[in-house]
């Protein structure tokens, strides 16, 4: 048998990575979207909610403050060195409270320039400290994720919500004396997060730190220097990467009205759950790329992409084509008696999931390979493409000629970095394709409810 016909290392380090943290937000995800998340907007009222959507949009724009793509160049950092992750987390956490301020300052004097009255500010600063421990738990998380660490990555990537889950569950349906004196409030909901995160944030950091031998704290100002500068190329990226996925409902918005941004976004919300499993894939795959491009293991990163590409591509293309024909009733069923206004459009964005499926894969191959330069420069393209194609077809076809527009932008991105990664690692015809069943046995008896029968 050959050598790639044989489970390796990183593939069954991926396969178990992979098992574990969609096992831990397949269960606890929807239960937070699907339950608390709906039961909290319906218990406080749309009014209310929106009031907190509103607030939260600020905190949540902003909070890129909070990272300048230190988490994303640390993962690529630690997996390649991992022996330097004392020194990382001892530097990098100071900084992370440094960003903290900042963060503060800007997202107060925006709120001061928005004309916030009392109640938003006491909003606002709640949702910054949430802001702030969500982002903390991503940074630590992206230490596991070195580390290679999957099981307790996966802990804490649903740990936060399903805190929250039994907090607001009992909150919300649990009958107790003080239910009438005291109802359930957007503020307690926005104090369940708090908690939850600071709990979970306090775990992560125990956790970490034994793992780091971490003994104290020390501010290396020439050390955060060289982080905020190696890291700024990240941060850069997620920033267009938001701009060209995001941008679709406020230029419809400008154009053609609330209406139609409305539409557009009722069309999106299903694509954006189901990007979720994209976005699962690509965690462990991070980590695992990066040690493969330092080790310069051609072979193992074929075998690696063949795991992983054909199911991504099976999964997308045939939710895509199921939910196109099924369209109907998918949107009557998410908007009774509204259901057909948002078809035509559902019907062309629902196939994003394939490029964005595409992305996860070779964007974080890019990334794992220090391509941060095309990656922006393909995220730059793509932005500028996204909003001509809309400001094009926008006046004629409203939202569902942004829909084209999203999923041109995608295409473009998706075929850009699938050439590039193609041309700058060799990569075979063979390495698209399905193992074949003799590597699949071998692989499947690698997952932990295989190994423990």
């Amino acid at each position: 048998m050959s050598r790639t016909a044989q489970p390796t290392t990183m593939q069954r380090t991926l396969l178990t990575g992979l098992f574990w943290i969609l096992l831990a937000n397949v269960i606890v995800k929807p239960l937070w979207i699907l339950g608390i998340e709906v039961g909290v907007q319906n218990s406080v009222g749309n009014e209310m909610y929106g009031f907190y959507i509103a607030t939260f949009n600020l905190s949540y724009i902003l909070n890129i403050l909070l990272d300048l793509g230190i988490t994303n160049f640390n993962t690529r950092n630690i997996a390649r060195h991992p022996q330097l992750i004392s020194k990382h987390l001892s530097g990098i956490l100071t900084i992370k409270g440094a960003l903290f301020a900042l963060y503060l300052v800007v997202t107060f004097t925006v709120g001061a320039l928005l004309g916030y009255g009392s109640n938003e500010f006491r909003l606002l600063a709640w949702l910054t400290a949430a802001q702030f421990l969500n982002s903390l738990i991503l940074y630590l998380r992206s230490n596991l994720e070195g580390l290679m660490l999957f099981r307790w990555d996966s802990l804490f990537s649903v740990l936060d919500r399903l805190l929250m889950i039994v907090i607001c569950g009992f909150l919300l349906w649990q009958p107790h004396p003080a239910s009438v004196n005291h109802p359930f409030t957007i503020y307690t909901f926005v104090y369940a997060q708090v908690a939850a995160y600071g709990v979970t944030a306090l775990l992560a950091l125990f956790v970490v730190a034994r793992k780091a031998h971490l003994r104290r704290l020390r501010l290396n100002i020439p050390f955060a220097l060289t982080v905020l500068r190696r890291s700024a190329p990240f941060a850069l990226l997620v920033l267009l990467m938001a701009s060209y996925n995001r941008i679709d409902p406020i230029l419809l918005r400008s154009i053609a009205g609330n209406a139609q941004a409305g539409i557009y976004a009722g069309a999106f919300r299903l694509l954006d759950a189901l990007t979720m499993v994209a976005y699962l894939v690509s965690v462990p795959l991070l980590p695992i790329f990066s040690r493969l491009c330092k080790e310069g293991n051609n072979d193992d990163l074929v075998g690696v992409l063949r795991l992983v590409f054909w199911p991504m591509m099976l999964f997308a293309a045939g939710i895509a084509t199921l939910c196109a024909v099924f369209a109907s009733p998918l949107m009557e069923m998410l908007y009774p008696g509204r259901g057909a206004v948002y078809v035509p459009v559902f019907r062309v964005v629902i196939f994003g999931l394939i490029p964005i499926g595409i992305t996860y894969i070779f964007g974080t191959l890019l990334t794992a390979a220090g391509r941060l330069r095309q990656l922006n420069l393909f995220a730059a393209a793509t932005l500028v493409l996204n909003v001509g194609v809309n400001l094009l077809l926008i006046p004629h076809w409203g939202a569902t000629g942004s829909a084209c527009a999203s999923l041109t932008a995608q295409s473009f991105m998706a075929l850009a970095q699938l050439a590039v990664a193609v041309h700058l690692f060799h990569l075979p015809p063979h390495a698209f394709l399905p193992p074949s069943p003799a590597h699949l046995k071998g692989l499947l008896s690698l997952l932990p409810h295989a190994k423990q029968k």
